[in-house]
Parts: C-alpha cells; sequence; structure tokens
C-alpha cells in the first residue's frame, strides 16, 4: 500500500521515520502496521519505524531516538555536540537525549534519555532535530569523556577554532550540579588561557606555577617588522621575546607534519628570537628541569638586544566564528583563565 499524502509528506519531514502511533492516527489500521513491519518496514525502537527494509543512517537513528523519547526531547552531550562539529564524529551509540522535567530519565534500547531542570536554552534545528546549544553540548560532552585529558582536548579545540566562547561555556559548567565540575573547571581553566593542546596548557600551568616568569601569553599572532607573519609560538615571553614550542608527534599527523613542526621554528630563529623546545615527556617526567630550561633561555634571551617583532594576544575567550572583535570593557582572556583556575583549585579543596 501507499501511505496517504499526508503520512507520505509527514515521512519526508521525518527523514522516512514514523511512529506507530502517527500512521494510526494517520489512517494506517494496527493490522496492516504490523503486516509492514513484518515485511517491507524496520523496527528501529519500540514504536518507532523506518519506512524501509534497509539500514538506518546515522540521521534517521537520531530523529528515531526523538521521537521515542518525545515531542519535548532534544539531542544532547557526545551525540549534540558530533552533529554540531564540536568533536571528532564517532560511533551514534547510545545516543544521548534530555528531557525536561517532570519526565524521567529512563533507557530506550539505543538511546538514553535524561531529565533535566536546565531547559533555559535555544536549542537548535536542524531539520526534524533538536539539538541542544553548542556550549551546553560541549559541557555535558566533555562530562561524559573518558579521561580528563579528553575533556580538555575537547573544550580546546573548540575554544581554538572559535566554535564557542569561553564565557558561555563557563556559564554551562556554573549551572551543572557540583558533582564532576572540577574536571570541566580544569578544562575551561585550560582552554580559557589559548593553548592549543593538553600539552600547552600543562606546559602553562607550569610555568605560571613557578612563579618565575613575568605574563606568559599564549599562542599569539607573531610579525617581524615588516609585518610578515611568523611562526605562532606555544608560549611567548614579550619583553625578551623567548619562543617556547611544544613538540609532540602525538599531536601532528604524521612524520611529514612533525618534521615540519620542528622546522618551522627556523622562521623565528631568523629574527633573532630566542626558541626553546619542550617535549610532554619532560613536562610529565621533570618538571623541575623544564622550568630550569625556559628560565636559562630566558636569561639568554635577555643578554641580546629585543628583536623588533610584535606579539598580538588573540582574545579566545569572547571570540566565535562570524563574531566581531571583543569590546574594550570585556573581560580579557587572561584574567578570566586567572579566576578559572582559581575556581579549579577551589574545587580541589572542597573534594578533599
Amino acid at each position: 500500500m501507499e501511505l496517504p499524502d499526508h503520512l507520505a509528506s509527514l515521512a519526508d519531514e521525518q527523514w522516512g521515520v514514523l511512529t506507530r502511533r502517527q500512521l494510526v492516527d494517520g489512517g494506517v489500521s494496527p493490522a496492516m502496521v504490523r503486516w509492514r513491519v513484518g515485511h517491507r518496514w524496520r523496527a528501529l525502537l519500540p514504536g518507532v519505524l523506518l519506512m524501509a527494509p534497509g539500514l538506518p543512517s546515522d540521521g534517521q537513528r537520531l530523529v528515531a531516538a526523538l521521537l521515542a523519547a518525545g515531542p519535548e526531547s532534544w539531542l544532547s552531550g557526545t551525540t549534540a555536540a558530533m552533529r554540531l562539529g564540536l568533536i571528532p564524529p564517532g560511533p551514534v551509540a547510545p545516543v544521548q537525549v534530555m528531557v525536561p522535567f517532570p519526565a524521567r530519565s529512563r533507557r530506550i534500547g539505543w538511546v538514553t534519555v535524561r531529565a533535566t531542570a536546565l531547559t533555559d536554552e535555544r536549542l537548535i534545528a536542524q531539520g526534524p532535530l533538536r539539538l541542544a546549544c553548542r556550549p551546553r553540548a560541549l559541557v555535558d560532552a566533555a562530562a561524559q569523556a573518558p579521561d580528563d585529558d579528553a575533556a580538555t582536548a575537547m573544550l580546546i579545540r573548540a575554544v581554538q577554532e572559535r566554535l564557542v566562547r569561553v564565557d558561555d561555556v563557563q556559564h554551562w559548567v556554573g549551572v551543572r550540579r557540583r558533582n564532576g565540575t572540577l574536571r570541566l573547571k580544569r578544562a575551561l581553566a585550560a582552554a580559557a588561557t589559548g593553548a592549543w593542546s593538553v600539552p600547552e596548557a600543562e606546559l602553562g600551568a607550569l610555568l605560571r606555577r613557578s612563579g618565575r616568569f613575568p605574563r606568559l601569553v599564549a599562542n599569539p599572532a607573531l610579525t617581524d617588522e615588516s609585518g610578515r607573519p611568523l611562526t605562532t609560538p606555544d608560549l611567548w615571553l614579550d619583553d625578551v621575546a623567548l619562543a617556547v614550542m611544544v613538540h609532540s608527534r602525538r599531536f601532528h599527523a604524521g612524520a611529514l607534519d612533525w618534521d615540519a613542526t620542528v622546522d618551522g621554528d627556523e622562521d623565528l630563529r631568523d629574527c633573532g628570537i630566542e626558541v626553546v623546545g619542550i617535549t610532554p615527556n619532560a613536562i610529565a617526567r621533570h618538571p623541575d628541569r623544564v622550568v630550569a630550561r625556559v628560565l636559562a633561555a630566558r636569561e639568554r634571551a635577555a643578554r641580546r638586544p629585543r628583536p623588533p617583532v610584535t606579539a598580538v594576544p588573540r582574545d579566545w575567550a569572547t571570540r566565535i566564528t562570524g563574531a566581531s572583535r571583543a569590546s574594550q570593557d570585556e573581560q580579557p582572556t587572561h584574567q578570566l583563565a586567572d579566576q578559572l583556575a582559581v575556581g579549579a583549585a577551589g574545587a580541589t579543596s572542597d573534594a578533599r
């Protein structure tokens, strides 16, 4: 049988997925629904059917999850974050869905439904899909990450690529339940410094804790005296024009990328910039030696005239794709990072 026009139109809107209730209310008999499920349609979840016998697409699975959870549900956590491009694609199950209280949390097949009282967010619509706003999806995904480094990497990547603002992420960290927020506060503090990777964030935190250096700038835009762009240093000490570079194979795609990263320091050296390279292994195993190396490099740099290069900090806290430059009265990134670091330290004390 052919579906009535109104059901065919609804199926198109819902990417080929309908509920039993929609079919029966639309004029298809329960007996015909049962026959079709056995021959031409596919059951995806209890009461949710694909109008074809084959495997569903990822999008059809997401539509099915929302139909099973109810009309007020929306995609959340890692599911929404992947769909919005905030984190790399990965396995799509279990699908994460939220519903407002007083609905209850439950599991429906391969769908995890979580009830929440935090419903004051503007949902994002993608056809029949309803998704959490970007900062909330990112925060929930980071909370579900397998470890602290993975959570930090998620936030750093999203902030670095200007997909979210740090202050928006900070809001959703702040309104979560207290349990489990320490990881998020630490990750947010790392992202707010402007670090582009977890090792960079760890190195910046190590050098700041030492109290031996003036204010560090992460990943500034660097130019020579003629205005030509130079390689972006991972950390920068502007008073003596010292570049600190984290050299890590793990955070580069392959041998060619690795060689390019190491060789890329040469334009800095050609301009007279002192460059010191640090490995993640050294940061983890020999932190005192790392501090001593950077301090020695700073002392060497201070003994020669400062080269005529210009470093401009990037405002990671307030910038987002398509957004205008932050206004002068907005909170500087380094101040926000300091406040977030203090908050994370306070959470550690409370946990004890």
